[in-house]
Parts: C-alpha cells; sequence; structure tokens
C-alpha cells in the first residue's frame, strides 16, 4: 500500500494545505494458486509421464498420455484470459511445459531402436527453442513485444502430429504404408517449419532491436539538439541583455569625449 499526495478539488483554502495525503490501493494481483496454473501443472507431469513410458517402450499409454497433455494447452491460457488469472508465473510456466512436451518427446524417440526419429532433428528442434527462448527473454525484458506468431503455433501442431506418427506407428508394428508415409511426411515437415520459424523469429528480433537501437539513438540527438538549441537562446538572450544595458552603462560613465 503506498501514500501519496493529490491536490483536493476546489484548490488552496485559508488555513488547510493545499495537498492532503490520498491513501491509492495498489490493484490485487491474481493469486499463482489458480486453475490455469493448476492445470499447466497437470501438463507438466503428463510430459514427464510421456519422457519415461517412450524408453520404456509403453508406447500406447505414451501416446494417450502425450494426445491429453497436448490437447488440454488451450485450456490454462484460455481460462486465464477469460476470468483475468493470468500471472507471470503462467506466463513463464506454460510454454517452458510446451517445450518439455516437446523436445523430451523427441529425445526419447531418439533412443527407440529402429526409431525414424535421429539425434541431429532432436537436436534441431531443441536448439530452436533455446534460441527463441533466448530471443523472447533479451527483448521482453527491454520492455518490447515477442509474442509468439502463427508460424510458431503451427510449428509445435506438425511437431505433435510427427510424435504421434511415431508412436503410433510403433504401436501397429509392423506399420502399414500409408502410416509409414505420413509419419515420414510430419517428421520431415516438423523438421523444415522448426528451421524455417527460428530463422523468422530471429528476423523479427533483429528489427526489433534494430528499431529499439534506431529510437535510442533519436532520442540521443533530439536532446542533443535540445540542449544545443537552450544554450544558444541563453547566448542570444545574454547578448540582447548587454545590448539593452550598454546605454544606461554609457551614460554612468561618461561618453569617451566627456571623460577626456
Amino acid at each position: 500500500m503506498g501514500v501519496v499526495t493529490r491536490q483536493q478539488p476546489g484548490g488552496y483554502r485559508a488555513g488547510a494545505p493545499p495537498f492532503s495525503p490520498v491513501t491509492v490501493l495498489p490493484m490485487p494481483s491474481p493469486s499463482i494458486y489458480n486453475v490455469p496454473n493448476a492445470l499447466t501443472t497437470v501438463r507438466f507431469a503428463l510430459a514427464i509421464a510421456v519422457v519415461i513410458l517412450i524408453p520404456m517402450e509403453k508406447h500406447w499409454t505414451a501416446m494417450i498420455v502425450f494426445l491429453i497433455a497436448v490437447s488440454t494447452d488451450w485450456m490454462d491460457g484460455y481460462w486465464a484470459r477469460k476470468y483475468g488469472q493470468v500471472t507471470k508465473l503462467g506466463r513463464i510456466f506454460d510454454p517452458f511445459v510446451d517445450k518439455i512436451i516437446i523436445c523430451g518427446s523427441f529425445i526419447a524417440l531418439v533412443e527407440i531402436d529402429d526409431s525414424p526419429v535421429q539425434s541431429w532433428m532432436a537436436t534441431t528442434v531443441v536448439a530452436r527453442e533455446l534460441l527463441v527462448t533466448s530471443l523472447r527473454g533479451i527483448i521482453e525484458g527491454a520492455g518490447g513485444d515477442f509474442s509468439a506468431s502463427w508460424l510458431g503455433k503451427w510449428k509445435m501442431v506438425v511437431q505433435c502430429a510427427a510424435v504421434v506418427g511415431v508412436l503410433l506407428s510403433f504401436v501397429m508394428s509392423p506399420a502399414p504404408e500409408w502410416l509409414e508415409i505420413a509419419t515420414t511426411v510430419f517428421l520431415w515437415g516438423a523438421i523444415l517449419i522448426t528451421v524455417y520459424s527460428g530463422v523468422d523469429y530471429s528476423l523479427i528480433a533483429a528489427r526489433v532491436m534494430q528499431s529499439d537501437s534506431v529510437l535510442r539513438v533519436d532520442a540521443e540527438v533530439s536532446a542533443t539538439n535540445a540542449a544545443a538549441s537552450d544554450l544558444a537562446a541563453s547566448d542570444a538572450d545574454s547578448a540582447a541583455d548587454i545590448d539593452q544595458n550598454e546605454p544606461q552603462r554609457e551614460k554612468m560613465l561618461g561618453s569617451p569625449t566627456d571623460r577626456d
């Protein structure tokens, strides 16, 4: 709670101070113990379960848990926005869980024998997430906006489809030809859109940081020009004062002829 001084309507009255303290109550922050954060916590537990189940070759169970985790991704954000329960913890925790689900699944699938997911694919997915997270932290930490784009959302959709396709091919082993083709398409599509979205986010970040630096330079130039203008105006005023006072000074001292 803070106390500020605010001038009351009616102006100054005799015998009363011109300012009187007014208590300003801060806006209450949403509690972190709410439904959206509880849903995100459940999704985090499901993500850990998926990462454990895949190396155990519980592919059917892992696929069901994975589908539940990714299909409920929209619920926590929707609830938080609708009921005003957006918190700083939720803004950090929700994308963190998304990355655990996707990166953890790709890493776990690398361990499976005859898995179509190669180590370099998992490395690409993890590297992209680390890059975008770092750029977002830098820009939003400086007060900029680096919200997720639709390309990033479609990236996650294709990645989820690739993980489901791989797990389903293990469940239906030997997988039918149509499933192998679909899995290959989704998997390579996920890698391509992952790389493309990483490049896209990098270009957006470069533009934001460049415009930020330009604005700072413009502000510095404007401040310098304003200071120079003020100095020039001050010099002009001083010169005018000297010109105005010169006749009076001569009158007091007398002209050079009179002094001679």
